[in-house]
């Protein structure tokens, strides 16, 4: 009996996990209130995605989330592991042009494979990756040619 209470237990965790990233990718699309971010995240998260130069904390990615988003699920997975959350899909996104990673990319339309890694501690966030295909993206944008 106690080996399925716990069970049970850790299966509702998994599940909490999941609903903590799903409602914090969300926020990320522009979409909910921006107030339960301090429900989703620890107040010191580190979210590595904004960059090797980016702040600790929540009012980092408070700022990071105020930014008009572009971009949507094509298609998305979220597996979850214990404390440890991964979102995999490809994303459909509009680049609006400029410089990236040292190449000039013109505007356009483009899709390419992400994955999000989400640490959590205690049901909310406290660390936060992205691994995406941007090779895939500057080709599409014609930035690179094959």
């Amino acid at each position: 009996m106690q080996a399925a209470v716990t069970r049970y237990r850790c299966e509702m965790d998994l599940e909490r996990n999941k609903a903590v990233v799903r409602e914090l990718d969300a926020l990320t699309n522009g979409e909910g209130d921006l107030a339960r971010l301090d429900e989703l995240c620890t107040p010191d998260i580190m979210n590595h995605a904004l960059g090797p130069n980016g702040r600790r904390g929540i009012e980092a990615t408070r700022e990071f989330l105020k930014k008009p988003r572009r971009g949507w699920w094509v298609n998305s997975h979220v597996i979850a592991e214990g404390d440890w959350v991964i979102q995999f899909g490809s994303r459909e996104f509009e680049w609006g042009g400029g410089p990236f990673r040292g190449f000039e990319a013109p505007a356009g339309t483009c899709a390419r494979d992400v994955a999000f890694a989400y640490r959590l501690v205690d049901g909310r966030v406290a660390e936060r990756w992205a691994v995406r295909d941007d090779l895939t993206m500057l080709l599409q944008l014609g930035a690179l040619k094959r």
